[in-house]
């Protein structure tokens, strides 16, 4: 008789949803059914012309072997320049991260961050990846349920009760959010970074929806502090999600840390991608253009979905997605999600990914794909929730 070893616990996290909802859209339509997506968070196009001539030009002249684990010097560089562009911000390109996709850079901040048994206060509703990852690696993820009256953005008192529960060491907070797309204004988001301050927590800002913003403009914690571990990603404004490439801003004392790390579990990232990325930058006004067609995408939403029953929602102001409350319809929007995508065609994300106390009254609903998929999901939902 044989002893089969055990699967880890830390194995033993959340499914995410998002994922199996895209696989099995996926299965239905690989055997014929026309499936209109608006579950899965990426842009419908590809990467913008520009990537695409750098990368071919660097696959017939590049040897494209491993770079410094802490990415290409010149992509670096780069980063640099956007934050001055931008936001107006001088950061020395020393401090630039680049890592494999935005998911590399939440598991090295983690890592370098927390310690087994630590306490991370994630706002909810929120990314299910933050609470799945911290929790395989042993750290706890105290949740602070936001509400419409601070426009679902976490306040700095939520940080004083938790705070008086026991020790905590950080907070992650994203803007745009995702699911639900608020934003979080200026002086909130300075208030948070200068609680986490006084508390003395990890403050972690998730600015991978930046450039996605229509009703304010964004910004990033690095106007208020250089103590922040501030994550971006070329998967969302710059459509390149398969390209799997992202970076972070740090303090400078934790570079090295992080370079130990990075040299370990990913080498480097893609070289093909760094170069790639680079060329993103000069791509603003073919990503603006797509930007306008998420923009025309979102109207289409907040004024054609209060005519067919779905007419509660929350702001939505940036990202790619729209958080509607079904309650009226069911009380369970897994099923709900479920029944949607069998009988009509329309796949969409169940709420539970992102709240686990309030998420069976809400589906997420992302807008990223072309305005004619977006009108056909609209009068496929009328008709489904009208009959």
């Amino acid at each position: 008789m044989t002893c089969q070893p055990s699967v880890s616990t830390r194995s033993g996290v959340d499914a995410f949803l998002v994922m199996d909802m895209l696989r099995i859209a996926n299965e239905l339509e690989a055997a014929g059914d026309d499936i209109v997506h608006m579950e899965a968070g990426q842009p419908g196009t590809g990467a913008p012309s520009t990537v695409i001539e750098a990368a071919k030009a660097a696959l017939d002249s590049q040897k494209l072997g491993y770079t410094e684990s802490l990415g290409m010097p010149f992509l670096r560089e780069k980063i640099a320049a956007y934050y001055k562009l931008k936001y107006d911000v001088t950061i020395a390109p020393e401090r630039v991260v680049v890592t494999t996709g935005s998911s590399g850079s939440f598991v090295l901040a983690f890592l370098v961050a927390f310690e087994v048994g630590n306490k991370v206060a994630l706002p909810t509703p929120g990314y299910p990846a933050y609470r799945n990852i911290l929790n395989a690696l042993g750290v706890q993820t105290p949740p602070i349920e936001t509400t419409a009256a601070s426009r679902w953005v976490p306040q700095p008192g939520d940080l004083d009760k938790l705070a008086e529960q026991g020790p905590l060491h950080g907070l992650l907070q994203a803007s745009p959010n995702n699911p639900s797309g608020t934003m979080i204004k200026p002086e909130a988001l300075k208030a948070l970074v200068e609680k986490c301050q006084d508390l003395g927590l990890w403050f972690i800002s998730d600015e991978i929806y930046h450039g996605l913003n229509y009703e304010m403009p964004a910004t990033t914690a690095l106007q208020f502090t250089d103590e922040a571990i501030v994550i971006n990603s070329f998967s969302k404004y710059f459509c390149m999600t398969g390209w799997r490439i992202g970076w972070m801003v740090v303090p400078e004392r934790l570079v090295r840390p992080l370079e130990r790390l990075a040299q370990s579990l990913f080498i480097s990232a893609p070289t093909l991608s760094q170069i790639a990325g680079a060329a993103a930058f000069e791509a603003t006004d073919e990503l603006e253009q797509r930007k306008a067609v998420y923009a025309t995408n979102r109207e289409i939403l907040l004024t054609q979905l209060p005519k067919i029953g779905l007419d509660e929602f929350l702001p939505v102001d940036g990202a790619f997605y729209l958080y509607a409350d079904v309650r009226k319809f069911t009380n369970d929007s897994y099923d709900f999600a479920q029944r949607m995508l069998k009988e009509i065609g329309v796949s969409v994300t169940p709420g539970a990914d992102f709240d686990h106390a309030r998420g069976s009254h809400y589906v997420r609903l992302s807008f990223a794909g072309t305005s004619s998929s977006v009108e056909q999901a609209v009068q496929r939902l009328g008709g489904w929730l009208n009959r």
